[in-house]
C-alpha cells in the first residue's frame, strides 16, 4: 500500500485558502448563521470553512451605468467640478462599505468551555470576528453519549453574540477604484451580532445533523472620511470631509440545514436582513440617506472534533 504525505495534502489545501482569500476580496463581517441550537459540547473542538455572498439592493441602487461612466470620466481627469454626479460617487462608495455586493469567505475555530456555553474564532479574510453561544434548550451530550431526552426531533435553543472589527476598504471592483482615486475614501467599522437560534435534530445529539431557523439583530459602528486632491466648486478646492461616525441596526432571520454523520457536515443557508441606514454628511456640504435589503446565501463545511479522553 503507497501512503501519500502530508505534503501532497497540503498544497491542494493552501490552493484552496489562496482562492477562498481572492473571492473574498474585502473585508466584510460574515452575516451568515450556521450554528445550530446546540453549542458545541465540553471540551470538543468543531473548525469549519464557510463560503457565501452578500447581496445588497442599497450598493446596487446606486452603482447604475450613470454612475460608472461618471467615476471613469471622473478617474481621468485632473480636475473635477462639483457636481450632482459627484455625489451620487460619494453615496456609491457609502452604501459599498455600510452592505458591499461580493463573496465572502470565513474560516472558524469553535470549542465547548463548559457543558452550554462555547466560544470560537472567526477569520473573514480581513475581519477578525469573536463569538460565544449559550444553550438554553436541550440536552448538552454528543453522539457517542447521548443526553437524557435526546432522540430525532429534539429541540435546542441558543442565543448568540459576535463581534467583528475591520478597516473596511472597496472591493477591487473597476469603477469602486475609479472612486477612490477620486475621492481618497477610507473608513473603519465594528459589528455586533446577536442570533437567536431554535434547531430540531436529526438523530440524537444532531448525529445525522438538524434543521435550524431564528432571528437576528445586529448593530454596526461606521466611520468614514474624504480627502479629495482634485475636486473644485468654482475656483476652490473642495476640503476634506473629516471622520464622520455613524451607528445603525439591522434586523433579520435565517435557516440552515445541517446534513452529515457524527464527523463531517455539510451546512446551506440563507439569512434576510431589512436595515436603515441613516443620513450620511457628505463633501461640500451634501448629505445622503440610504436603506435596504439584504440576502445572504451560503454553504458551510464543517468538521467535529470529538473529545477522545471522556
Amino acid at each position: 500500500m503507497t501512503f501519500l504525505s502530508s505534503r501532497t495534502f497540503r498544497r491542494p489545501l493552501l490552493a484552496f485558502l489562496a482562492a477562498s482569500a481572492l473571492l473574498a476580496g474585502s473585508c466584510t463581517a460574515p452575516r451568515a448563521i450556521v450554528a445550530t441550537g446546540k453549542v458545541t459540547p465540553q471540551g470538543e473542538f468543531r473548525v469549519g470553512y464557510n463560503q457565501g455572498f452578500n447581496l445588497a439592493t442599497a450598493p446596487l441602487d446606486k452603482a447604475g451605468s450613470a454612475v460608472k461612466a461618471a467615476a471613469s470620466q471622473a478617474a481621468s481627469q485632473d480636475r473635477v467640478d462639483y457636481s450632482e454626479a459627484t455625489t451620487q460617487l460619494q453615496a456609491a462608495a457609502l452604501a459599498y462599505i455600510l452592505d458591499p455586493v461580493q463573496p465572502t469567505a470565513d474560516l472558524s475555530i469553535r470549542y465547548g468551555i463548559v457543558p452550554r456555553l462555547d466560544a470560537g474564532y472567526k477569520y473573514a479574510f480581513g475581519s477578525h470576528v469573536f463569538d460565544a453561544q449559550y444553550q438554553l434548550l436541550g440536552p448538552t451530550g454528543t453522539p457517542e453519549n447521548p443526553g437524557q431526552g435526546a432522540a430525532s426531533g429534539t429541540t435546542y435553543a441558543s442565543i448568540g453574540l459576535q463581534f467583528a472589527t475591520q478597516r473596511a476598504k472597496l472591493p477591487s471592483i473597476p469603477f469602486l477604484s475609479d472612486i477612490n482615486s477620486v475621492l481618497n475614501f477610507r473608513a473603519n467599522r465594528n459589528d455586533l451580532l446577536i442570533p437567536l437560534t431554535f434547531s430540531q435534530s436529526f438523530g440524537p445529539e444532531e448525529e445525522i445533523g438538524a434543521i435550524s431557523y431564528g432571528l437576528v439583530y445586529a448593530h454596526s459602528w461606521v466611520s468614514y472620511g474624504f480627502a479629495p486632491e482634485k475636486i473644485y466648486n468654482g475656483a476652490v478646492k473642495v476640503p476634506e470631509l473629516p471622520l464622520q461616525s455613524r451607528n445603525f441596526s439591522s434586523f433579520g432571520g435565517f435557516v440552515n440545514l445541517k446534513l452529515g454523520y457524527r464527523y463531517f457536515y455539510v451546512i446551506p443557508a440563507v439569512s434576510l436582513f431589512y436595515q436603515n441606514y441613516g443620513n450620511y454628511a457628505l463633501l461640500n456640504g451634501q448629505s445622503t440617506s440610504l436603506s435596504g435589503i439584504t440576502v445572504v446565501p451560503s454553504l458551510g463545511f464543517q468538521l467535529r472534533i470529538p473529545n477522545f479522553t471522556k
